[in-house]
């Protein structure tokens, strides 16, 4: 009986009250849940780790889910488990989600159908739970909301890190100049390995002058920015005639001149993978996995943690000295 008490249950991560790192609580005894009509259970392998999870932690959100609750949205792993109506999967199927109804920092995760997706035998688990967020929303901020075209040149700003490294992937498969931002030289080597045609080191004090010494009088036509609460007021400076900036990650408020804005008829626009309809992720997903058979969409890993470190990824993924791919969850 003690065993078959212990077969329904899982370590999750989960968070009682809005806070820092330590409300992060790793529990051995959370019920493994069941997939209802549509959905899917996922015995979890790998799960990514992204900023937006520290923010939705912090209580410093717009979207703040009901206590408590575990997080984690990019899982890759095995499916468990069936609900009624599910046909597109089965049992031992290897896949990666783009979400998850129930959290991804478990051993199970409970998960949309529709948000599922085969995970190519090309990848391991610790790649396909780096594709998720990173991969759907550069795709989404280059094309969906960037309209970005071949022959286009964009400047990936903060290209080492999960989002970074998979603008540069997408970007130079689709035909464009790819200009890449590093803090660190391993991170520009990696930038560079992935896709960018130039990089630069975003902590040498003149590095903007150096960017609008390559690009010349004509500027970049697409910005990609990670940190536009640092970074936007330049961005401006450094466009093309109608170019843009999509606004892709923020860490609080920025002054800005919006006279420089109408010099170029340059635009800035927000992206949220949050709001993608399922038409739009569908796309998303149809590219994607044309780009893992095509074999340029290859997700770079880069620190490991177990569940156990939890707090230490999350302190990480805000305050390392420079991002070297996607950070994962084993």
């Amino acid at each position: 009986i003690a065993m078959a008490a212990t077969r329904n249950v899982m370590r999750a991560v989960r968070v009682f009250e809005f806070g820092g790192p330590e409300v992060l609580k790793l529990q051995s005894d959370v019920v493994i849940p069941n997939p209802k009509e549509n959905q899917v259970l996922i015995k979890v392998l790998a799960c990514g780790v992204n900023p937006v999870e520290t923010y939705i932690r912090s209580g410093n959100y717009a979207r703040k889910p009901a206590l408590p609750y575990t997080p984690g949205s990019d899982v890759a792993g095995v499916i468990e488990g069936v609900g009624e109506h599910v046909t597109a999967f089965k049992k031992g199927d290897r896949v990666f989600t783009i979400g998850t109804i129930s959290g991804g920092y478990a051993g199970y995760a409970v998960a949309a159908a529709n948000s599922v997706f085969p995970l190519s035998d090309k990848l391991d688990f610790r790649q396909g739970a780096a594709i998720g967020i990173p991969y759907f929303t550069a795709y989404r901020a280059l094309f969906q909301k960037g309209h970005a075209k071949a022959g286009e040149s964009v400047l990936v700003h903060g290209a080492s890190g999960g989002v970074g490294i998979a603008t540069c992937q997408i970007a130079r498969a689709c035909g464009l100049k790819v200009l890449g931002t590093a803090g660190t030289e391993e991170g520009m080597n990696m930038v560079l390995r992935n896709g960018a045609h130039q990089a630069f080191n975003h902590r040498e004090a003149n590095y903007i002058d150096k960017i609008k010494e390559y690009t010349g009088m004509g500027g970049v036509d697409i910005i990609i920015e990670m940190l536009s609460n640092i970074n936007l007021a330049t961005d401006l400076q450094l466009l093309s005639c109608a170019g843009r900036v999509m606004v892709v990650g923020c860490r609080g408020p920025i002054e800005i001149n919006p006279r420089d804005t109408m010099s170029k008829e340059s635009s800035i626009i927000g992206v949220s993978l949050f709001l993608a309809t399922e038409e739009e992720r569908h796309e998303c997903a149809t590219a994607l996995l044309d780009g893992i058979e095509a074999g340029w969409l290859k997700p770079i890993v880069g620190s490991e943690y177990p569940l156990e470190k939890v707090a230490k990824a999350h302190e990480d993924i805000i305050h390392s000295s420079g991002a070297r791919g996607k950070m994962v969850l084993l």
